[in-house]
């Protein structure tokens, strides 16, 4: 089991698991591309003698110790990450 679960995900069906796991898919993304960014920035820092830290110390724990798609998930339960779907509009304007 997950967790959170996929009923916890779709927020009460507002979502379909379709829309979740793209979603999920693009937040990880987001992240790969975050941990990537720390990495350059961390061997630079190193090859350039400007730190005598390690390089797993330079990176966020975040990106570091984890998958990209629990953390995706874990952003998208606590709201950290949004899910904008233009198919779910207000009828009446």
């Amino acid at each position: 089991m997950i967790y959170p679960s996929i009923e916890e995900l779709t927020h009460q069906n507002k979502y379909n698991r379709y829309t979740l796991v793209i979603a999920t898919a693009k937040c990880a993304r987001e992240l790969t591309d975050e941990y990537v960014e720390q990495r350059e920035i961390a061997e630079k820092l190193l090859a350039n003698k400007e730190t005598d830290k390690s390089l797993a110390s330079l990176i966020k724990k975040e990106y570091r110790d984890e998958k990209a798609v629990k953390c995706a998930i874990k952003r998208l339960h606590k709201g950290e990450y949004k899910i904008v779907d233009e198919s779910i509009k207000d009828i009446g304007r």
